[in-house]
């Protein structure tokens, strides 16, 4: 089926006006948005996106350090990709955290800070990250857990199912029957095989789906449930660990309200655990992160078998931390380093700089607009995160300032060197460098005043005051062929310049890596136009001159005979024929109606060089007046795309189709007067 470019294009276009300044101040998400509102069909990003998510999963990997740990699988990917190493949660509770990097939400944009408010009546107008994706042509699968499920105890005992969310993904989300959380032991070393537990269950699933979507572009969300309590894994995995490489077992003070309260091995009231439960605990913990960390090994295989892994996003992260111990706590819940740390793994395809572990602060908010940014979808300016691309690009640099977490009244921030937190009044500062385990609060040292102080501005200031300044560090974006800081009209020429060649100079401009330069590549980079770290660069970076004018024409005219529909392709052909329409011509002129021969309605293009009243008359060979096209008042411009150029239905004043032969049409405008001929052969 041939592609309608109308639905390409807004109904609205573009000033030049408007263009030069909007495009600039707003960048790629407020151009490109506005060009394409409603996407379908393929989906125009780059590559495939695997998400996984883990459950309460803290960074005792062996990439992080942990080498008496038993991690293969996520330690490989962490090979092939970025590490982050100070990676922060919003809220270290299941519901809220997943809502923020569900919407790109903080939690008091999301109003989700326990485990029961539902972000979909909280803010119903937020769309998805999964539901971008959809949007943009992506098929999306969800598996595991992902979103959390919002029912209360009381609502599972009665089987009231989960909610289906079809405004995120593709078909209904897919998980395994739960085990039970409360009245069993808090562990146990099963002698089953892996698929008997959800997890196993959960990658067993994951590795038919990847095999049916193998050839679609999809996002596919994969949640893992363990190491979350109960810490039930099968017996071969409690057999890596023995309780001696866990030295040094801390005092655990629970809580009569403490999640593991629930478990029939755990004392009741506020009595403290034994150091024998501790040491299992602890124990249990570990076997089940590398029993998760097998299943997250079957399904890399599986994408590895497929061939996909090349053109797939992997992005491994965990909900937030969890305590085994550290400040007398076991769990999550609390306002501490430990209970607010995730891990969190990004592997993009070519990326220069693999296995790198960066110390950049970055935000599980930022999840979101950072997979926008590598899968190249427009980034709505309504996120609240901060795309890591540039990280991933280069590592070492400078990035925000601090990353803000909270948790009931406790609002907390994580520079490079301390952790500093409000309660009400109370006050909390740690510093790593001479505190590594961050126990000994320095608050109320008469030293650390003015740096108390200091600190409590930036937490007042909010997470916006801490984010990096790009323009000290531009960052130069994927598709900024001559790397100038812009995708401007400068690329679109470097890349027209090669068409055809093979020994390529500048491998760059083969943007698709298929070995040849053509008009894909030229539209690839058009559908990025403006895209800038820079938001004040100057307006001649974005100016397309009248000497530009029969360049763009002969773009369009390649890209015309292009036989697909494929979204980046089509917002490429939109951006040109922007970009065409927003050029001032020199002198108004009068073009070659096409198509032709008469077929049997027709487009007559023009140039008009100011503002000014536009009438196209058309006259047979006698003279007569045939038909008079009353365009009204136009605005100086190029009319050359279909979309702009006067349409002539071949019917003269009576409405009859006319006969074949010689016509002439004259353009008046303003002063101007031009005739050309043509001729109709139906």
């Amino acid at each position: 089926m041939k592609h309608n470019l109308k639905s390409q294009v807004p109904k609205h276009l573009f000033t030049r006006r408007d263009f030069l300044s909007t495009s600039l101040k707003a960048g790629t998400a407020a151009f490109t948005t506005a060009l394409l509102p409603n996407l379908s069909a393929k989906a125009q990003g780059q590559y495939n996106v695997l998400f996984i998510m883990v459950d309460d999963l803290r960074p005792l990997l062996g990439c992080y350090g942990y080498p008496e740990m038993h991690t293969p699988n996520i330690d490989r990917l962490a090979e092939q990709g970025t590490l982050f190493n100070r990676a922060y949660c919003q809220v270290p509770l299941c519901n809220p955290s997943r809502a923020s990097i569900l919407t790109g939400l903080r939690p008091d944009s999301t109003g989700v800070h326990d485990n029961y408010a539902d972000f979909r009546e909280t803010v119903p107008e937020a769309v998805t990250l999964p539901q971008h994706f959809k949007t943009h042509g992506y098929h999306t699968r969800s598996i595991g857990k992902i979103r959390h499920d919002t029912r209360t105890s009381e609502e599972i005992k009665h089987g009231v199912p989960p909610l289906q969310n079809d405004n995120s993904w593709s078909v209904p989300f897919w998980w395994p029957r739960w085990r039970a959380f409360g009245g069993v032991p808090s562990w146990q070393a099963l002698n089953v095989n892996d698929d008997a537990l959800e997890d196993g269950a959960i990658a067993k699933h994951t590795v038919g789906v990847l095999e049916d979507v193998k050839d679609s572009q999809f996002f596919l969300a994969v949640g893992f449930v363990r190491p979350h309590l109960p810490f039930h894994a099968p017996k071969k995995y409690f057999e890596l660990y023995d309780t001696q490489i866990f030295d040094n077992v801390p005092r655990i003070v629970l809580d009569r309200w403490n999640e593991i309260r629930n478990y029939s091995d755990i004392p009741a009231g506020d009595a403290p655990l034994t150091e024998k439960k501790t040491l299992e605990l602890i124990r249990a913990y570990a076997a089940s992160t590398s029993y998760m960390d097998a299943q997250v090994g079957r399904v890399l295989d599986q994408l590895d078998a497929l061939g996909l892994t090349q053109n797939t996003v992997i992005v491994l992260v965990g909900d937030h931390g969890f305590h085994l111990g550290e400040h007398e706590a076991f769990g999550k819940r609390t306002i501490f380093e430990v209970s607010l740390h995730s891990p969190l793994i990004v592997s993009l395809p070519e990326q220069s700089h693999r296995g790198v572990t960066t110390n950049a602060l970055v935000e599980l908010v930022d999840i979101y607009p950072t997979l926008c940014d590598l899968c190249h979808l427009p980034i709505s300016p309504e996120l609240e995160g901060l795309s890591m691309g540039p990280i991933i690009e280069e590592p070492a640099r400078p990035w925000k300032t601090a990353a803000f977490s909270q948790l009931n009244n406790s609002r907390s921030i994580r520079t490079q060197q301390y952790r500093y937190t409000e309660t009400g009044d109370r006050k909390e500062l740690y510093d790593y460098h001479i505190d590594p385990d961050g126990t000994i609060n320095q608050a109320n040292l008469p030293e650390n005043a003015e740096l108390v102080e200091y600190l409590s501005q930036k937490l007042e200031a909010g997470w916006y005051r801490a984010l990096p300044d790009m323009h000290n560090h531009p960052y130069v974006p994927p598709y900024d062929i001559t790397k100038d800081g812009i995708v401007d009209i400068q690329d679109l020429i470097l890349i027209s310049n090669y068409f055809g060649e093979t020994n390529l100079d500048n491998p760059k401009v083969d943007v698709n890596r298929d070995g040849r330069v053509d008009i894909i590549d030229l539209l690839i980079v058009a559908a990025h136009f403006t895209e800038s770290s820079n938001t004040a660069a100057p307006s001649k970076h974005t100016a397309v001159l009248p000497k530009h004018v029969d360049r763009i024409e002969e773009w369009l005219a390649e890209a015309h005979t292009l036989k697909t529909d494929t979204n980046i392709y089509q917002r490429g052909i939109a951006v040109l024929e922007t970009l065409l329409s927003n050029v001032i011509p020199e002198r108004t002129v009068l073009l070659p109606n096409y198509p032709n021969p008469f077929n049997p309605e027709t487009w007559i293009p023009y140039d008009l060089a100011q503002d000014t009243e536009v009438h196209i008359y058309i006259y047979n060979l006698k003279g007569e007046n045939v038909r008079h096209l009353n365009l009204g008042f136009q605005t100086a411009g190029t009319y050359r795309t279909q979309t702009r150029a006067a349409h002539w239905d071949g019917r003269n004043s009576a409405g009859e189709l006319v006969a074949n032969g010689i016509y002439f049409y004259t353009l008046h405008a303003g002063q101007a007067k031009v005739t050309r001929k043509m001729i109709v052969k139906k």
